[in-house]
């Protein structure tokens, strides 16, 4: 289902270009000095979409979006959040919204202006507190994937529970962690190909570990996300962006159990300038469960609301 406000218009054409298969990779100093890794698809001179992933994920789970986006004539960049994947830990675990979207202005710095903003859930918060308040009028478009400022908490603490469990103890054999992957995700097809899941762990000793700082768990009261329990907070960023005229694209999964339907129609009615997009088949993960959906919706919103070259 899409929800299309009036006056939109079409420019850009749906025309593919082959991408490298090896994006190249590049590296920002974020807020305090904090190593940000990144990487970049397409030409550096195009105009960018950042793609920013959610907890506990890294910059791999958005490959194939971004090679489609490229493909379409964008630079698509794909960035590691503060302590996930290969950008560093915070010394001092201050994993808060507004560092992390500190961190991403950084990037953002590097990158021709007003890029657009992909972000999924913790990556969506970012972006509404780094376009809507910490710097209002940086992003040319922000597409939150499914975020909305008001989650629902049985999905919420599902999603806690899920990086909670072997964070501390790690996992014993990929096979574990393909299993513990297919309980908190039954709609998706349990991994064949195991290695794949090494992007996202690491080995220790003789145990496997997620790839990302469990201070962002064991700290979540003092320097954590905090600000994602400030639902005005979070309606205020987005509609300061809205207000600046910078066009906003929400893509749920019509499975997700962290954004319901009457979050995302209460996100709507308040601010009917947002497009929307259902889509079925996928949960919280959207482009990791239908990524061919998910591109396609994110392509066409940016063909008729913004211009690549």
């Amino acid at each position: 289902m899409r929800h299309t406000p009036p006056g939109s218009t079409s420019t850009i054409a749906n025309v593919s270009r082959r991408v490298p298969d090896n994006p190249r990779l590049f590296e920002t100093l974020g807020a305090g000095g904090v190593r940000i890794v990144a990487d970049r698809r397409g030409d550096p001179e195009a105009p960018a979409v950042v793609f920013l992933h959610g907890a506990g994920q890294t910059r791999r789970s958005w490959a194939k979006a971004a090679t489609a986006v490229a493909g379409r004539g964008w630079q698509a960049i794909t960035v590691d959040l503060r302590g996930h994947g290969e950008s560093d830990w915070s010394s001092d675990g201050d994993y808060r919204v507004v560092s992390f979207a500190s961190d991403v202005r950084e990037v953002l710095r590097t990158l021709p202006p007003r890029p657009v903003l992909v972000g999924a859930s913790l990556g969506g918060f970012t972006s509404m507190l780094l376009s809507g308040e910490i710097s209002p009028g940086i992003a040319g478009a922000v597409v939150l994937v499914d975020i909305v400022p008001e989650m629902d908490e049985s999905g919420a603490r599902r999603i806690f529970d899920f990086m909670a469990d072997g964070m501390e103890s790690g996992f014993s054999s990929l096979d574990e962690v393909a299993d513990v992957l297919a309980q908190f995700n039954p709609h998706r097809p349990r991994p064949t190909d195991l290695e794949g899941l090494t992007t996202n762990l690491r080995r220790r000793g003789d145990r496997w570990y997620w790839h990302w700082d469990p201070q962002f768990i064991t700290g979540m009261q003092t320097l954590g996300p905090v600000e994602i329990a400030n639902h005005d907070r979070l309606y205020s960023a987005i509609g300061t962006i809205l207000n600046d005229g910078v066009p906003m694209l929400l893509v749920r999964g019509q499975m997700s159990d962290l954004v319901s339907q009457q979050n995302a129609d209460r996100l709507l009615a308040r601010f009917p300038q947002i497009e929307f997009e259902d889509v079925r088949g996928a949960g919280h993960m959207v482009a990791g469960d239908r990524n061919d959906v998910f591109a396609e919706a994110v392509l066409d919103f940016l063909g008729r609301r913004l211009r690549a070259t």
